[in-house]
């Protein structure tokens, strides 16, 4: 794909880590044009990528398998999906499942007959089975019963589904999980790194989640074909264009953006740049703020739809529903946009007057008008991760950039108990990230180190008292216990956004503001909390069918609402 020229912003004009990386504000992002999820489509549209069925291999009850092929300029990509009859109380949102409606897996390249048939004896029992290094994901899912049983008899009669049900739910299959990056044997990331397509972070995976949702279409289709005979009608290509793929997220996932703070950073950090370049412009195209107006009114269409039962996010949401009204209002005034730098105006305005989950919906409007400002921005948006050495480094400057980075962690009143109220550790017997609570429950001795505030004290009342032209390598030999925080301090000093600058282990945090910022990057909406530990999300809502990869849509999809 050609290349196109951008600019990087001064960082004196990007939001400060302070400001961004609080998790009140991470917990209210929302999907948008850097997503990988968006990534993906837009680089099938422009490189005009083919899918199609080579296989599909299911019976009158629905089982069997299929192959979903994916042809880019350069390489072929085979979903290989597998279906299976389970009874009713096997299907569950949890990742420690056992059984599941639906297994997957992304194969590089043309699977041939022999290896199906070997697929067909791992994939379905997933991490159980020795997989074969071939395989860049593996993943399983259930289906939405309610929907997929009520979509299959409408179309069968001849009839199409009810719109505010489909909306409602939003996919007939829900994925519990997609691994890749070498997990239980699949390819390692090394294997894609650097292939074109795949160099950004989750494009495997983000295929795999676009390819199950195109499955489970067909999915309906031919089950509705199979009950209905002639009388049985396509699913409309509106409410076809509607069926994400659904996800449930739990704890599982908040503790990679605490293990991962170079990554974290290149990801907030190419979302602040954009947003930053945006907001710099000093005359924005007549045909950018009719394309900005537009979205906000789908956007609110998109509010109006988005309903969850967690009392918390829906009183966000009837806010947001209130004040996106009065973004409209400031949009539609022509003389707003005779400022000199009328982006930067309406961010100015907003932050002083709407709540963040306003403000950064915001943020993800503007960024539409501008591809070519921002989109080769995602090419830095992966990252190396590896250790940062120590010893050119001396006690002074450790001192120094814990000072200047960590301010907000030497802040906090330990002594008081709120402030170590929760740990984070592994279930023994799920292998399962847990939240625990310190004063009422065992455990606490196998806490994740996810206590940055007291390490970070801890170790700076020993960097005090130590001789400042000390070399840190000696300091970590003195003082072993510190290695961790200090490592992790070496690696955030070029990685400024890398930090979540909230007491993770504190009474008021909340690990759902973790899980909705990592999928805000992979393009999830409609966030529905279950809980402050889990989520259930939609991924590809209003994306492209595969027949219009090639599209002008591939890349408007923003937003989508039914209505």
């Amino acid at each position: 794909m050609e290349k196109r020229s951008f600019i990087h912003p001064d960082a004196s004009a990007m939001r400060s880590p302070e400001h961004v990386m609080r998790l009140e504000r991470m917990g209210s992002f929302h999907p948008m044009r850097l997503s990988f999820s968006r990534q993906l489509t837009r680089r099938m549209q422009q490189e005009q990528w083919q899918v199609d069925f080579p296989r599909f291999e299911l019976d009158e009850n629905g089982f069997g398998y299929a192959v979903i092929r994916a042809k880019t300029p350069h390489h072929t990509y085979s979903l290989v999906a597998f279906c299976h009859h389970i009874d009713d109380d096997m299907r569950s949102d949890r990742v420690i499942a056992e059984a599941w409606d639906a297994t997957f897996t992304l194969f590089d390249g043309e699977p041939s007959l022999n290896q199906i048939k070997q697929m067909e004896q791992t994939v379905p029992v997933q991490e159980a089975g020795r997989q074969m290094p071939e395989q860049l994901s593996l993943s399983r899912a259930n289906k939405s019963m309610r929907l997929f049983n009520h979509v299959v008899d409408a179309l069968a009669s001849g009839k199409q589904p009810d719109a505010k049900m489909i909306n409602d739910v939003g996919y007939v299959m829900r994925t519990t999980a997609v691994y890749g990056n070498g997990k239980f044997g699949i390819a390692d990331r090394k294997r894609i790194a650097n292939r074109d397509g795949m160099m950004e972070p989750f494009q495997a995976e983000m295929l795999s989640v676009y390819l199950i949702r195109s499955f489970s279409l067909k999915w309906i289709e031919h089950m509705a074909q199979i009950r209905g005979g002639n009388n049985a009608v396509p699913l409309a290509r509106q409410l076809a264009r509607h069926m994400g793929v659904g996800n449930s997220t739990g704890l599982g996932m908040a503790p990679f953006l605490v293990n991962h703070p170079a990554l974290l950073s290149n990801w907030i950090a190419v979302r602040e740049q954009a947003i930053a370049i945006i907001t710099s412009k000093t005359d924005i195209p007549d045909s950018a703020i009719q394309q900005i107006r537009a979205l906000a009114t789908r956007g609110m269409a998109y509010i109006e739809e988005w309903r969850v039962a967690d009392t918390v996010q829906m009183d966000r949401i009837v806010q947001l529903e209130t004040e996106w009204q009065n973004v409209i209002a400031w949009l539609e005034k022509r003389q707003n946009w005779q400022q000199t730098q009328p982006l930067a105006a309406i961010c100015a305005w907003a932050q002083d007057a709407l709540s963040m989950e306003t403000q950064e919906m915001l943020y993800s409007i503007i960024m539409e008008p501008f591809g070519a400002d921002i989109d080769d921005l995602c090419s830095d948006m992966s990252a190396l991760e590896r250790p940062v050495a120590a010893n050119s480094c001396a006690v002074a400057d450790m001192i120094s950039w814990i000072t200047r980075d960590y301010g907000w962690a030497l802040d906090l009143d330990l002594n008081d108990p709120r402030q170590s109220d929760v740990f984070w550790y592994t279930s023994a017997a799920k292998l399962e990230p847990r939240l625990g609570k310190r004063y009422e429950e065992d455990g606490a001795e196998r806490e994740m180190p996810f206590d940055i505030p007291r390490q970070i004290q801890s170790a700076m009342a020993d960097l005090n008292q130590a001789d400042k032209d000390m070399s840190l390598p000696r300091f970590m030999m003195a003082y072993p216990q510190h290695r961790f925080i200090l490592n992790r301090v070496l690696v955030t000093i070029n990685a400024p956004y890398g930090e979540i600058r909230d007491n993770l282990v504190a009474d008021t945090t909340r690990p759902i503001d973790m899980l909705r910022c990592k999928l805000s990057f992979f393009g999830a909406a409609k966030f529905d909390p279950k809980s402050d530990l889990w989520t259930r999300i939609c991924l590809f809502q209003g994306a492209p069918l595969i027949d219009e990869i090639t599209d002008d849509i591939a890349d408007n999809w923003l937003f989508s609402a039914l209505s």
